[in-house]
């Protein structure tokens, strides 16, 4: 038996040589991570490694318990963004150092959203046992609706964080000048641009007002927004070719009935 087992997960890596290649890499490379933060004795970081690790088995538990089929490319961009999210932006401190670093992983994010959500009405569209057989533009619309309310739960995840254990997910932003009904001089319903010339906080002078989160959290859904509608689109079509087009096949769940 045990045999038996040995010889499958073999003829499974000899099947998916580039995807094993990819865990293996990304997981030496967490190892690595682990042992440096180890001397340094940064137990949080540790903590986003070990949790890092976890992660990384997901993909592979779905395809084993739940016997679905997650193409080698979808994978491997999983397996990257969990890792780019993780120990390259929260450890390595790419957030800081590339500014555009969170805002390609939140497009990014909206694009795979959507890919699982017209992947799950897909298999539902596919399989026997439901009898329902929903239109490619309700797939589509379906598969963006998903991707967007996925990325709210995030920023209400980050919201809750910020204010019950004192983190900060949502980024600041300096802000030079904004408009503002409130400050009308007359009292009138008619926004006012205010520039921000001389500002003084706690007997410090600073050049711009920094807005708490805000723009942060409208940027990350604004940018989810974009890739969510990218995917749509190409998912709509796909649907309605009935799943032909090789691109999209890289990203589209499929399901696979026990052996």
């Amino acid at each position: 038996m045990v045999i038996m087992m040995n010889k499958k997960k073999l003829i499974s890596i000899k099947g998916r040589p580039a995807i094993s290649i990819v865990y293996l890499l990304l997981r030496i490379s967490v190892i690595f991570v682990i042992i440096n933060q180890l001397k340094s004795r940064d137990y949080e970081n540790i903590f986003l490694c070990i949790l890092t690790l976890i992660l990384f088995f997901i993909p592979s538990f779905i395809e084993k318990k739940i016997h679905i089929d997650i193409p080698d490319t979808l994978e491997t961009i999983i397996l990257l963004f969990i890792f780019s999210a993780e120990i390259l932006g929260e450890i390595n401190e790419y957030y800081l150092i590339f500014p555009y670093w969170d805002t390609m992983l939140h497009t990014l994010n909206g694009f795979l959203a959507a890919a699982l959500g017209l992947s799950l009405i897909d298999i539902l569209n596919k399989n026997d046992k439901f009898a329902i057989s929903l239109s490619p533009l309700f797939v589509a619309l379906v598969a963006f609706c998903f991707s967007m309310t996925i990325g709210v739960i995030w920023e209400l995840f980050e919201f809750s964080m910020d204010q019950f254990f004192g983190f900060d997910m949502q980024k600041d932003t300096y802000v030079t000048s904004f408009q503002s009904v409130l400050l009308h001089p007359e009292g009138r319903n008619i926004p006012v641009k205010v520039e921000i010339q001389d500002l003084t906080v706690n007997g410090q002078a600073w050049k711009a007002y920094i807005d708490l989160g805000l723009i942060d959290t409208m940027m990350d859904l604004f940018v989810n927004f974009i890739g969510a509608t990218v995917f749509s689109i190409f998912g709509y079509f796909y649907v309605k070719n009935r799943g032909n087009g090789n691109f999209l096949k890289r990203f589209i769940l499929r399901w696979k009935k026990p052996v």
